[in-house]
């Protein structure tokens, strides 16, 4: 179901979010230029929806907790359940969804996470809560899955688009297989830019597991670009469909089964816990630099 997007901004940026997943839809610079994708359904209509209580695929697309098996698509559920608007200012909005009758069908815990869109400057901060109300620990996983587009707006080919990293990468990337952790292999990484090409996207996403960047700026050398900060999580995705007209950038606390994973869902790599009583924080920034 569509529903009506939220707005927020300032006179360097503004964003639209849809409660629909409390997905951002919009991000554009203050002549209006979009830096999302463009959605085109040939491709994926996908915009940037927050992954939560996985992360990718389960293996068999099923949740194995506590002796009893759940049905758990890829990325979970959050992007399919609408949030209430909890916050709305003229330069922020949070979003929050709460345990119902559907969520615990699949996922059988309380909880209430929380993503909060705010604009400072020309810098777009997201930053999510998820707490547990309740007595026993909550294991889960969050990801963030933005889609911005290739090539941004300011005139610079495709082809000149990259991906600079803060930190030195040495390590391998994972291979999926099936949507799930396979092989690694050998990084495409040129010393620490990703150059963009549709051919590097052939056998689906890139995985840096870990990554040791905190931060990457996407965009061409000689254009405005955008500086992406995820200082709290240890895996990052780079995704696109070859062809389209968008590249995600993907920090994640979490990632899909192994291929040979079929443990209990507490056990599985990449899925933390919440103490009863507690919450956990992470923040994602998009800053348009000149």
């Amino acid at each position: 179901m569509a529903e009506d997007l939220i707005e927020i901004g300032n006179d360097q940026l503004s964003a639209a979010i849809n409660p629909l997943g409390a997905e951002l839809t919009h991000l554009r610079d203050a002549d209006g230029r979009e830096l999302m994708t463009d959605a085109d359904p040939a491709y994926w209509t996908g915009h940037a929806p927050i992954l939560f209580p996985i992360i990718g695929r389960l293996n068999g697309d099923t949740l194995r907790l506590d002796g009893r098996d759940y049905a758990m698509k890829q990325h979970g559920f959050a992007r399919h359940e609408t949030f209430d608007l909890a916050a709305h200012t003229a330069t922020s909005a949070t979003f929050r969804l709460t345990a119902n009758d559907e969520t615990r069908a699949c996922y059988p815990f309380e909880f209430v996470l929380e993503v909060g869109f705010s604009i400072d400057a020309a810098t777009l901060a997201i930053d999510v809560r998820i707490a547990n109300p309740g007595s026993a620990p909550l294991p889960a996983s969050l990801g963030f899955h933005p889609a911005f587009a290739w090539p941004l707006p300011y005139g610079r080919p495709r082809a000149e688009h990259r991906i600079a990293f803060a930190a030195d990468e040495p390590g391998d990337i994972v291979e999926l297989a099936g949507g799930l952790f396979a092989a690694k292999r050998r990084s495409p990484l040129d010393g620490r830019i990703l150059h963009l090409a549709d051919d590097l996207f052939a056998q689906d996403a890139l995985i840096w597991d870990p990554v040791a960047s905190q931060s990457v700026i996407y965009g061409a050398t000689d254009g405005p670009q955008l500086k992406i900060d995820f200082p709290d999580t240890p895996y990052l995705g780079i995704w696109t469909k070859p062809g389209a007209a968008f590249v995600c950038v993907e920090p994640w606390h979490g990632h899909a089964d192994p291929v040979d994973f079929t443990g209990d869902f507490r056990t599985k790599p990449g899925v933390f816990e919440i103490a009863p009583e507690a919450d956990w924080t992470c923040r994602m920034a998009i800053a348009l630099e000149a």
